[in-house]
């Protein structure tokens, strides 16, 4: 089996472009940012903005920025002794 056919390995990539707090832009309205709030893979289609009731498909969309909310900080705070988690 050739792993860069499979249809798993596309939803991966789809999904890492769609991760909530990702900026996105209607490509029907251009100039118009919205926020990610969510992607479900088992849904169709699969991504929720975060202020339009609608689902909409990633051909809809473009990818203006992708948030570094959920990433860890490179130096610990040595001011505490608890361990240091990642802000999500």
């Amino acid at each position: 089996m050739d792993f860069y056919t499979n249809a798993s390995y596309l939803d991966w990539d789809e999904a890492w472009d769609y991760q909530p707090g990702f900026t996105v832009e209607l490509k029907s309205q251009p100039g118009t940012l919205h926020i990610v709030e969510s992607y479900d893979p088992m849904m169709v289609p699969p991504v929720w903005l975060a202020d339009d009731p609608m689902p909409h498909y990633p051909h809809e969309l473009r990818v203006i920025s992708q948030s570094s909310k959920y990433t860890c900080p490179l130096q610990p705070q040595m001011a505490t002794l608890q361990p240091q988690l990642c802000r999500l």
